[in-house]
């Protein structure tokens, strides 16, 4: 079970402020080149797929390569921009053994409620030395994030999610290794003004998961900020890449 379920106003939400364009996707775009080098009949399954904005820049990004897109909300798969997306999670992908060559999985991994067992299945579809990219921020690692400037309340959400080291230690027992560990920037919005107009709570997992009255105070401080500051807003969200052994 998710830590929320995504239904209809969470996945419209998510669809409205959540996407980044190829743009303010372009760092992204490198560092999955420098650590797959996708190419034509690369195979690629986008686990929590979500409303589809990565496998469309993946389709873009990467001319011929495969993408098979993969969600378990059936309000997300509603509302993909990439048909067809299949229902499937982490731990049971609707794919054959050994079929794929890499596995995407961005801001998902906190929703997976049992990583060994997530771990176990990708190793099972990814072909030998198959490799796993996952976009995530993880407990302890909020610093280059502006969401919790204006919610640090939300940072106690945050270290409830796997960090880093659960992480790989998980994977680690279904025969994975780390090959890197690096934080992407990615412009998240034109200004500061622009992300108080748009914001979402239904979007984003942890304003979801504190009171109500820490979200009005937060709110309550973006606004003051986004008065004065100037500026695109980047954020930077850590990029972990393991690869099966053998």
């Amino acid at each position: 079970m998710a830590r929320i379920a995504y239904d209809r106003a969470d996945a419209a939400a998510f669809a409205t402020t959540r996407h980044l364009d190829e743009d303010q996707a372009g760092a992204w775009r490198d560092a999955v080149r420098a650590h797959l080098n996708p190419g034509p009949g690369t195979h690629l399954v986008d686990v929590g797929s979500g409303t589809g904005s990565w496998a469309r820049n993946f389709g873009r990004w990467f001319p011929g390569i495969r993408v098979t897109a993969v969600e378990p909300s059936a309000a997300m798969r509603d509302r993909s921009m990439v048909r067809p997306v299949a229902d499937g999670d982490a731990a049971a992908l609707p794919l054959p053994d050994a079929s794929v060559d890499a596995a995407w999985l961005s801001t998902v991994i906190h929703h997976v409620p049992d990583l060994d067992a997530a771990a176990r299945e990708l190793r099972r579809v990814l072909r030998p030395g198959g490799t796993v990219l996952i976009r995530s921020a993880f407990a302890g690692r909020h610093e280059g994030i502006t969401l919790f400037r204006w919610f640090p309340e939300a940072v106690r959400v945050l270290r409830s999610f796997p960090g880093v080291e659960q992480v790989t230690a998980a994977f680690g027992r279904a025969g994975f290794t780390v090959t890197a560990l690096e934080q992407v920037p990615q412009v998240t919005a034109p200004s500061l003004a622009d992300v108080a107009a748009t914001l979402r709570r239904e979007a984003h997992t942890p304003l979801q998961l504190i009171t109500d009255a820490e979200y009005e105070a937060g709110v309550a401080r973006l606004n003051q900020a986004a008065l004065t500051e100037t500026g695109p807003v980047i954020d930077h969200l850590d990029l972990l890449v393991l690869r099966g052994t053998g």
